[in-house]
């Protein structure tokens, strides 16, 4: 699909990666309407230019409002995401109730395209480097089913009613305006208290972190290349990629770099344990090849777009 002269919905466009996507959707010409409660997105975030709905999308109403015939895609990233939600079957819920209602909203509006932020946590605890095709998806946190429902559904709305879809499965996604995860987590730790850093679990933990500029990017490409060549494609498809590096940083070392980055030595404390939370997949990474294939791969690893991601979140939380 070309990205470009298209009207774009985006839904949780004030949020981390869904306000960047916005901007580089309408630096590449698009009309963007940007769908947010705001509940962790800021409206300062959204770029200039994007149109602002403020909507609650497990209301059946307000969806219908939010999507209509003038569309051409959807890109949905609203989600609940909270590793130690005390409600978990709140947050199941409420994501799949998102992602039914904007699909039903779709095929009753006409539009054609539907990009779903999916999430590694749908492989659980797989070989690496985990490839697309990897089976069973078993996850083990509440938000890995609620991703895995919500995949199941974007698949059905495809297959039966001739939509194009197309799902990413994020690697740990990290830059600007990242909240609630390790990297500002180990920044705001510091300075509050030089000496010391609390990790939580044995900081052994390992897993693949993308940039949030390779992550607009990649999902870009992929909605302008995949299916391109599929001549026999008419709607009624759907694209499944993993979007991520080929290498990995593990909590040790992102504690390491987070205190350079700030010129400190803290001795660290540990928790304890294999894992960082329940739910908590202690080693992940994709295989990327798929992604390869079609013509893309990352600017940065892993070790840099956390050192990158520190360097930017380091300067922007002290600007807060």
């Amino acid at each position: 699909m070309d990205l470009t002269d298209a009207r774009i919905l985006v839904t949780g466009g004030a949020g981390f990666i869904g306000s960047q996507l916005s901007d580089r959707l309408l630096a590449d010409g698009n009309e963007v309407v940007v769908v947010d409660d705001f509940s962790n997105g800021r409206e300062e975030w959204v770029p200039a230019g994007a149109e602002v709905l403020e909507a609650d999308l497990t209301n059946r109403d307000a969806v219908t409002d939010a999507i209509d015939a003038d569309l051409d895609l959807v890109f949905h990233l609203a989600a609940r995401k909270d590793p130690n939600d005390d409600d978990p079957r709140g947050q199941f819920d409420e994501n799949t109730t998102m992602t039914h209602l904007l699909l039903e909203a779709c095929r009753d509006a006409g539009v054609e395209g539907f990009a779903f932020a999916s999430s590694s946590t749908v492989y659980g605890e797989a070989p690496r480097p985990t490839p697309e095709d990897f089976a069973p998806l078993e996850p083990i946190s509440v938000y890995g089913a609620s991703k895995l429902g919500e995949e199941g559904l974007v698949s059905t709305y495809a297959h039966s009613h001739g939509l194009t879809a197309w799902t990413f499965r994020f690697a740990n996604v990290v830059g600007p305006r990242l909240r609630g995860a390790v990297i500002p987590d180990f920044l705001e730790k510091l300075r509050a208290n030089p000496e010391s850093l609390t990790i939580l679990g044995d900081g052994r933990q390992e897993k693949s972190y993308l940039h949030v500029d390779d992550c607009v990017d990649a999902m870009c490409h992929v909605v302008d290349r995949a299916g391109a060549d599929d001549v026999e494609s008419d709607g009624g498809a759907t694209y499944t990629y993993n979007l991520g590096t080929r290498t990995t940083t593990s909590v040790d070392r992102i504690a390491d770099i987070v205190s350079d980055v700030l010129d400190l030595d803290p001795d660290y404390e540990y928790t304890g344990g294999d894992r960082g939370w329940t739910g908590d997949v202690p080693r992940m990474r994709l295989s990327i090849e798929k992604l390869a294939a079609i013509g893309w791969t990352p600017n940065l690893e892993s070790d840099d777009a956390v050192r990158r991601a520190a360097e930017e979140l380091a300067d922007e939380i002290d600007e807060a």
